[in-house]
């Protein structure tokens, strides 16, 4: 009994050793400097910091960096793709398991931002960054592929992610983070900006300021050529498995204990709904919609409750017909007026 007893703390002693090691020593180590050679912190020790941070600063609210005004970037060099993530993703973002192996078809615009999720949370749980992590919204994106995001299969490539800019507004405090992936040889493949908002009362729906110069919205009408396509949104997807893992937003972790009790406020991800839209755009128009060189920029408007049902609706934005024709798209609530979405599809580049 003696020997079965010691042999149990034995155990426990060294799986204790071992998981202070690995997921929070070496992690913490590998914090100390901003430029990663291919390893990344443990999720477990990012999660904790995540939280720790969330309960001791307040939301919608600058605070102080700890070291002045120091520059927030994180890199990650030697990445490779992951082919089992990239057909969770496809499948959950309702591309189809079996996409990229499809001819003529390219990685999923969108799906670079799910390399770029651990980055992300180095990012919000940096000592420097200024903002509580707890109920960050995503309110705007705006994608720009230079190259194909294909060329990051051919090799290993690069991942970074930095803070841009900090502004007050009305809602509380925004903040642009610049995501990138740059290819073995150099060259710039993927480019996005993620505005996310720190709310003054995180329990208030956000609602975009009609004139802010950031929005994406449509001059005119819906014109007659306009294709609709009805999405049911089932509770229980890939949001469970890919999403997850890939929602920045600490929110998720601390509303636990309410789901436990019987809460039913589970929403759709933003990058899950910009996916869909790209997904049933390509479908009906051709993958040349959506081809590099392209800029996609989006304005993410009422939280999307599932399950659910949503309408997707694009059309072509009148213009100059001698110049490439913008896409308008949107993504609206089944039987009702509410937007979840609103983007534009540009490939007029030199006009960003």
């Amino acid at each position: 009994m003696g020997h079965v007893r010691s042999s149990i703390v034995a155990s426990v002693s060294l799986s204790c050793v071992y998981f202070i090691y690995v997921h929070i020593y070496r992690s913490h180590k590998l914090l100390q400097t901003k430029v990663l050679n291919d390893g990344l912190p443990s999720l477990v020790y990012l999660y904790i910091k995540c939280v720790t941070r969330a309960l001791t600063r307040r939301t919608g609210r600058l605070h102080s960096a700890t070291a002045g005004t120091r520059d927030v970037t994180h890199t990650v060099l030697h990445r490779r793709l992951e082919t089992p993530l990239l057909r969770s993703f496809c499948s959950a973002a309702g591309y189809g398991w079996d996409y990229p192996d499809t001819e003529y078809r390219d990685v999923p615009l969108c799906f670079a931002e799910i390399l770029c999720r651990r980055l992300l949370l180095m990012v919000l749980t940096d000592e420097d960054f200024r903002l509580s992590p707890a109920g960050l919204s995503c309110v705007r994106q705006r994608l720009k592929t230079l190259q194909p995001v294909d060329e990051l299969k051919k090799g290993p490539f690069m991942l970074q992610v930095r803070v841009q800019e900090y502004r007050l507004v009305d809602a509380g405090v925004e903040v642009d983070l610049g995501l990138s992936a740059t290819s073995r040889t150099g060259c710039p493949v993927w480019e996005s900006v993620l505005t996310l908002l720190s709310k003054n009362e995180p329990n208030k729906p956000c609602r975009p300021v009609a004139n802010n110069p950031h929005e994406c919205r449509p001059d005119e009408p819906a014109p007659d050529n306009v294709k609709e396509i009805e999405v049911r949104v089932p509770r229980t997807t890939g949001l469970q498995g890919v999403w997850f893992s890939s929602d920045f937003s600490p929110y998720r972790l601390l509303s636990l204990s309410a789901r436990l009790f019987g809460s039913r406020a589970q929403t759709a991800p933003a990058l899950w709904m910009l996916s869909v839209c790209l997904a049933e755009i390509e479908k009906h128009q051709g993958v040349g919609v959506v081809t590099a060189p392209v800029i996609v920029t989006a304005e993410f408007k009422e939280p999307l409750f599932v399950p659910s049902r949503v309408k997707i609706r694009f059309w072509e934005e009148n213009g100059d017909p001698s110049a490439a024709q913008d896409l308008v798209f949107s993504m609206q609530q089944h039987g009702s007026n509410a937007f979840h979405l609103m983007g534009l599809i540009s490939r007029r580049l030199s006009n960003s």
